[in-house]
């Protein structure tokens, strides 16, 4: 027997049976809760690296604030966001995120540093997970465990704080967190348990309750992408792919130039943090016609996403053609070869011991290795310097008894050299090797992308998210795809995910089409027919022969669903004296299931409606109508029993089950 041995066998009670062919309704006017009017939307781009938030009043929606300028930001890298780090004292208290989280526990003596509880690019946890709960827990630096929904709840508890103060600040007077609704952006490839996960730690901080699910939207990273990217003007982007015949690319005078100019807008305008949003279709959208294909890549610190998104007119609606792909190849996979690269070079065995035994000079040194990694490019002719913490060098020596440049000349990696400045150099060539793994998976993913079949005549690939900075990764993508479609920047490229989801927030209605990541159904009875039914499926209730676990499909996976499209289906009880009619919610990733004891078929909701004490004089055959609502990143059921009209609504739970 599978995990889910027959619900109608254990619960003892007869199940419900269908009463009519499936239909979709489609209900406008399914949900009639009044829309809330917040007068401020404030998103939050809660990324692996980095993180940050934007708002803007209702009033004026097209202009967008970027948050305030973070204390203590790192030479080299602009401050529009502060690092994803958290610090919790010994006693599992929060007490600082971001750039001050990482000064603070620097700062610490490395004898008091290790009862100090520090997170850092924890957001992975949450894709790596597989069976992800409200239990699971994250792993501090000094090794000691807390459970995740707390960390992430600090710190979406610590944004909320953060742009509360600065709305009170700008305004003069007290912002209440029942005039903001708030958008949390996640990654679209996330499965459905890591995005109620995100839901459930929001409430925990205070942001919406379960009462008032409406005042938070979770927006999916490359989906807010899109949305800001189809309100670009031309001076707002740098396009790869007009500025050199293909033959005689040259990347320097292409990626190079596009990149000053943009870098000189930017500044120019650092000191403002408003960004205004024209409230025009841009030009490149101007050169989209009706059902023009486009592709947006979101490559960020964790993971690269791929959405293949189609125009509709007039209004410039999106639907979604492809289901989000993508997975972890963000910028951290480089993280990860100069960490093996430094293995090769000192041992794995000093690397381990010196990450648990001085944490805070690990971070340093992955703050110098993140600084030079910026300053990669396919042209680069000089080496790069990384500083070696003093620590690290010390350390060594007592650990292996000899220097460290003795370990460079010895372990014959021949591109990274010692410098007497006590600094570790490498070849451009090094660096790029670094890179190398990582953008392979991401143009082998998107080249799969780009064969299939709802993929053709793309016109655009949107290349955003903090990785797209990477003049390598640009170059990699441009000559891969560069004669199939377009490939273009937004200059801003690391904020646009979170101007996007501000947007997004503003009008939650503009993508009218998703598709369904999973198939879902319910599990039924149906009459037992001899010779198309499993015998092992039998049961027989006062003399009928019924088919148990059979899974009655509600939509399946990668069908396209409207926006609140609402899918509806009757069932009566098998057993019509029953007063508790209970409905469970399956789902799977396959297309085609029958029974709800296949593999991959998990329970997700149940719908309990209890009807003792209605009226005795129902119809016989009962009618119990089941709504699922689909199409927003959320997704509700209900039941109704049409005779009293008596109903019991549920939120598709996958954390609980």
């Amino acid at each position: 027997t599978s995990a889910y041995s027959s619900p109608a066998k254990s619960l003892g009670d007869p199940g419900i049976t269908p009463l009519s062919p499936s239909h979709i309704a489609k209900d406008s006017d399914a949900d009639d809760a009044v829309e809330q009017l917040f007068l401020v939307v404030v998103a939050i781009d809660f990324g692996t690296t980095s993180s940050g938030y934007a708002y803007s009043f209702t009033k004026e929606p097209e202009c967008i604030h970027v948050m305030r300028r973070w204390e203590g930001g790192d030479p080299g890298v602009s401050n529009q966001k502060t690092p994803t780090t958290i610090l919790l004292t010994p006693e599992r208290k929060f007490h600082s995120f971001g750039y001050a989280a990482r000064d603070f526990y620097h700062d610490l003596d490395p004898t008091e540093s290790k009862h100090w509880l520090y997170f850092e690019k924890f957001k992975m946890k949450l894709h790596t997970t597989g069976n992800l709960t409200m239990e699971t827990d994250l792993t501090a630096a000094n090794g000691k465990k807390v459970k995740a929904l707390e960390i992430f709840a600090y710190a979406l508890q610590f944004f909320k704080e953060q742009a509360l103060k600065e709305l009170s600040d700008q305004g003069g007077s007290d912002f209440e967190n029942t005039e903001v609704r708030w958008v949390i952006t996640v990654p679209a490839i996330w499965k459905q348990p890591a995005k109620q996960f995100m839901r459930q730690a929001a409430y925990k901080a205070g942001m919406a309750s379960p009462e008032n699910p409406e005042q938070l939207i979770i927006a999916l990273e490359p989906e807010a992408a899109s949305i800001y990217c189809r309100k670009l003007r031309l001076h707002q982007m740098i396009d790869l792919s007009n500025r050199a015949p293909v033959n005689g690319y040259s990347p320097s005078d292409t990626i190079g130039t596009g990149f000053t100019q943009g870098k000189e807008h930017v500044r120019r305008n650092r000191q403002s943090r408003t960004f205004m949003v024209e409230n025009v279709i841009g030009e490149i959208w101007s050169e989209l016609e009706e059902g023009d294909r486009y592709i947006v890549v979101d490559s960020g610190g964790g993971t690269v996403d791929m959405t293949v998104h189609q125009i509709r007119l007039p209004e410039g609606h999106l639907k979604e053609l492809y289901k989000a792909t993508g997975g972890p190849y963000g910028s951290l996979g480089v993280d990860y070869e100069f960490e093996k690269l430094l293995c090769k070079i000192f041992g794995e065995d000093f690397i381990e011991q010196f990450k648990i035994k001085r944490p805070a000079a690990w971070v340093d040194l992955m703050i110098a290795f993140e600084s030079r990694k910026r300053a990669a490019a396919p042209d680069r002719t000089n080496p790069l310097n990384i500083t070696l913490p003093f620590s690290f060098i010390d350390y060594y020596k007592k650990f292996r008894g000899h220097s460290v440049e003795h370990a460079l000349r010895k372990s014959n990696v021949d591109f990274v050299k010692w410098s007497s400045q006590g600094m570790l150099r490498m070849s451009p060539d090094a660096m790029n090797a670094l890179f190398k793994p990582t953008i392979d998976q991401i143009v082998q993913h998107l080249s799969e992308v780009f064969d299939k079949p709802e993929v053709t005549n793309v016109k655009f690939l949107f290349l955003v998210g903090g990785f797209a900075e990477s003049p390598l990764l640009q170059q990699a993508v441009q000559s891969a795809f560069g004669s199939r479609c377009r490939v273009i920047i937004p200059q801003d490229v690391g904020l646009t995910i979170l101007k996007g989801a501000v947007l997004f927030g503003l009008d939650p209605a503009v993508i009218k089409v998703r598709r369904s990541p999973l198939t879902y159904g319910v599990g039924v009875l149906n009459r037992f027919v001899e010779g198309k039914h499993p015998p092992e499926k039998l049961l027989v209730k006062d003399g009928t022969r019924w088919c148990t676990d059979v899974f009655d499909k509600f939509i399946s996976a990668d069908q396209s669903v409207a926006l609140g499209e609402t899918v509806s289906r009757s069932y009566t009880p098998a057993k019509p004296s029953q007063l508790v009619i209970v409905i469970n919610i399956y789902s799977s990733e396959q297309d085609n299931v029958s029974f709800i004891t296949e593999p991959g078929v998990k329970k997700c909701g149940t719908l309990r409606l209890d009807l003792t004490g209605t009226d005795a004089s129902v119809p016989n055959r009962r009618e119990i109508k089941t709504l699922m609502q689909f199409g927003d990143t959320e997704i509700k059921a209900m039941a109704v029993d049409v005779a009293t009209s008596k109903s019991v609504k549920v939120g598709i739970d996958f954390l609980n089950y």
